[in-house]
This record gives structure tokens, sequence and C-alpha cells, in this order.
């Protein structure tokens, strides 16, 4: 909702004086007209008043406009977008993304990974009011950005993500065990991990299976996505004449994918190209949600200059009008 407020309404009283002004006017006007007539002049009772006695008024009406304008000027008017704070639906969401060297693959366009970035980001923007978080993995993992709901600063730290980042290999079991950390104190009724993989646990510490056991400990759904086709599929290979791609055969461990799924009371979807990994997002959209506050504030924008400039105007107008046309007149 838009409207017009005052910082300092204060000065709004003043505007009672108005009237006051107008009525002394008046008042004044009477006690300067004639109070007796000379006899014989009656000829000239048609004659009336020129157009120019008429007009002799504008000077006291342009006045009294630029005061009145004055005193909206010395109230400070302001044009506020006012937000009230709301309940809606939302919950924690924790993406974590697989940034092996093998998410360089090309069975999706332009690769995995930026067809994951890029999905994954749309994912973000229709949900502005969830708290959403990114951890990455490889041989290790780490939190790329905690949960919050300024997605513009996560979908830039999203765009940083690249393969290489840290030692490659797929710890799949680290990264979930992250993603658990960084979500099992919320306060949501709902708590989602969306994991993302190509491939099989071959690095780090925690085993899936464990990382599954703790985010059923704290409550939290874990949905599993497998990225890649059905066979085989162009992976770069490092070779004496530099990076090139060879088909390698496409290995997902689904079955530790579905039963960290089915443990924490997710599901398992396989994504084999582009179109089917914007449907698995679009099915985890319709999650259920939880109610959660959101406060928005006021943003407020000065509106001062426009009315001090119409009082300048008026101010100018009346005094050359004075000085020029009535200046004899007192």
């Amino acid at each position: 909702m838009i409207g017009i407020s005052f910082a300092q309404p204060l000065f709004l009283w003043l505007l009672l004086l108005v009237p006051g002004i107008v009525a002394y006017y008046l008042f004044r006007q009477q006690k300067t007209s004639a109070s007796f007539q000379i006899p014989g002049l009656q000829q000239f009772d048609k004659s009336g008043e020129t157009f120019r006695n008429y007009l002799r008024h504008i000077l006291f009406a342009l006045k009294v406009l630029a005061i009145t304008l004055l005193i909206f000027v010395l109230a400070r008017p302001q044009k506020t977008d006012k937000f009230q704070n709301s309940t809606t639906e939302g919950i924690d969401i924790i993406l974590t993304l697989d940034i092996s060297g093998s998410m360089l693959a090309r069975d999706f366009k332009p690769d995995r990974l930026e067809a994951s970035k890029n999905v994954a980001t749309e994912f973000i923007s229709g949900r502005p009011y969830d708290r959403i978080g990114l951890v990455v993995f490889s041989g290790e993992s780490f939190t790329q950005c905690p949960l919050t709901t300024d997605h513009a600063v996560l979908i830039n730290l999203m765009r940083e993500i690249k393969s290489g980042m840290i030692e490659d290999g797929t710890a799949l079991g680290n990264g979930l065990a992250t993603a658990v950390n960084r979500i099992k104190d919320s306060k949501a009724k709902s708590k989602v991990i969306i994991l993302l993989t190509d491939g099989v646990n071959n690095r780090g510490e925690i085993a899936p299976a464990t990382a599954a056991d703790i985010a059923k400990t704290f409550g939290v759904r874990v949905y599993t996505i497998g990225v890649g086709t059905q066979g085989t599929a162009p992976y770069p290979v490092q070779t004496i004449y530099g990076m090139q791609f060879q088909n390698m055969p496409v290995e997902i461990d689904e079955a530790i994918l579905r039963d960290i799924a089915s443990k924490t009371g997710g599901k398992y979807f396989r994504a084999t190209d582009n179109n089917k990994l914007v449907q698995v997002y679009s099915e985890i959209d319709k999650l259920e949600k939880s109610k959660i506050d959101i406060r928005q504030f006021q943003r407020k924008e000065e509106k001062f200059l426009l009315p001090s400039l119409i009082v300048f105007i008026l101010l100018a107008l009346e005094a050359f009008t004075r000085l020029t046309i009535y200046k004899n007149i007192t």
C-alpha cells in the first residue's frame, strides 16, 4: 500500500491560521471600501470595475497558496511503501551439490554441474520466503552459504561454484553430514536437504548410511537426486594431449541414495537430462510448507522538493505581479 505521510506532522496545525488570514483580508477589504456616495455620479454605476481591479486579489491568493504549501514543506511529506508483518508458508532447505570432476560430463547441457546450478537457481528464485543454504562436496565438503533469506547473495555464491574448488572425489557421507549440521538447529516445522550427486561414495570419514541416520535423528527429510544418463556419458579425462572427453559408464549408487531418502522420509529421483532435472525440482517445490514470520520494513521517499519549488514559483510570480501590473496598489 502506497500513501503520503509526514515526518513532522505538528507543523500541519499551522494550517489553522490560513482561514484566519483569509478572514482578516476580507474584513480589511470591507473597511477600505467607500462608506458614502457622491450625488450626481449615478450615471457611472453601470461602468463597473475593470478586469484589472478584479484581478488585484491575485496577489493575496498567491501569498495564501504559498503559505499553505510552505506549511506542508515544513511538515516534510514522504511517500511511504507500507509493508505489514505477515505470516507465510515456508521451509528450511539445504541444497547439497556434488562438484566432483565427473560433474563436468556432457550428457547435460552445457554439463552436469552448470545444468544443476541453473535449475537450482530457478528453484531458489521461486521460493522467496524460504530460508535456503548451500553445501558443496567432492573429496571433502564445506558450507558455501548458511541458511538465509537473502537469495541474491545465495545465487551469487551458487554461480561461483566450479569443479576443482576442493580435492576431487565423492565424499557423499561427508556432504550429507555437513548439510545436517547446518540445518539441525532450525526451528522450522519442515527441515529439508536436497542432495544431488552423480557418483559413488569413495572418500570421506562418514559413511552415507551413518549420515542418513544422523539426519533421521534430527528430523531432517532428505531428497536425493542421481544425475546422469543411462549407459555411458562423455566424461572429461586429463591426457598428455590435454583435457579430452571419453565415453565412460555412468555409475550412480542408486541403492544408497534410495536408502538415504527412505530412512529420512524423503524420496529418490533420477534425472537423465536437463528436462528431467527441471521436473525433479518442480516436484520437490510442491513439498509441504511450515509457517514462518516475514518482517518487512517501510521504505520512505522525501517529497518536499516539488512543493518547495512551487512555493518559490508562487512567491516569484507574486513579486513580479506586484512590482509590475499592480505596483500602484497597496
